[in-house]
């Protein structure tokens, strides 16, 4: 359904991302932040669903800048290499990424984001520190309980497996109570990684009524 592009971030780095078109005009479009997975067939097929939602699609290969076309599955020792890569980045250089993507998408009209796990900590990063994103949406970031002093200047809706570890419910707890501006959303019976349904923490219910919050939100502020 969709095709690899290529994007340039602010500071001449090129970029890989995989773009996903609607099939009439665009209602705006979704940027998708990835996993430590790379942009592998989950991601794609997560853009190719918000296409069909009636949104441009866009999901950067954030990646990129420490290894090329990084796809991988969801074994413990691909989870290893992709931390390793993840470790690589630099999150000025990630958000110039996230920006590049933001750029293009807007030809579209408004710009959400949407991530998950590694890409819901970006999403929630970029909420607070860029601008041209109308509303973001991310999903259990394992990362976001070290940000959670970022203010968001978007409307902002957070997905949370009450059974995650990383991050933990008292930590997501503490994110909503301190950012009361914020929607978060908590799924009893979901874990870490509970949108995937590649991946043993899938939990289809909780999967299928955060994208339905998720698209709402969006119709909301994107058109």
């Amino acid at each position: 359904m969709g095709s690899m592009i290529e994007l340039k971030a602010g500071d001449g780095h090129k970029l890989a991302a995989y773009r996903a078109d609607p099939p009439g005009k665009p209602r705006g479009a979704v940027v998708v932040i990835q996993e430590i997975f790379g942009v592998n067939s989950h991601i794609k097929a997560i853009a190719d669903g918000y296409a069909k939602d009636g949104w441009l699609a866009i999901a950067p290969a954030m990646f990129d800048r420490a290894q090329r076309g990084y796809d991988t599955g969801y074994s413990q020792p691909e989870i290893q290499a992709g931390v390793a890569v993840m470790q690589k980045l630099d999150w000025k250089q990630t958000m110039l990424d996230v920006e590049a993507a933001v750029a293009e998408a807007k030809k579209a009209g408004k710009v959400g984001i949407v991530g998950y796990c590694w890409g819901g900590t970006v999403s929630w990063v970029a909420a607070a520190r860029l601008s041209g994103l109308a509303c973001s949406a991310p999903y259990y970031g394992g990362g976001m309980p070290g940000f959670i002093g970022e203010k968001p200047r978007i409307p902002t809706m957070c997905h949370f497996g009450e059974l995650d570890q990383s991050p933990t419910l008292e930590q997501t707890k503490a994110i909503a109570k301190a950012h009361p501006e914020i929607t978060a959303h908590f799924y009893p019976g979901a874990g870490h990684g509970f949108n995937c349904d590649q991946r043993g923490s899938y939990h289809a219910e909780s999967a299928r009524l955060a994208r339905q919050r998720t698209v709402e939100f969006f119709r909301k502020h994107l058109g």
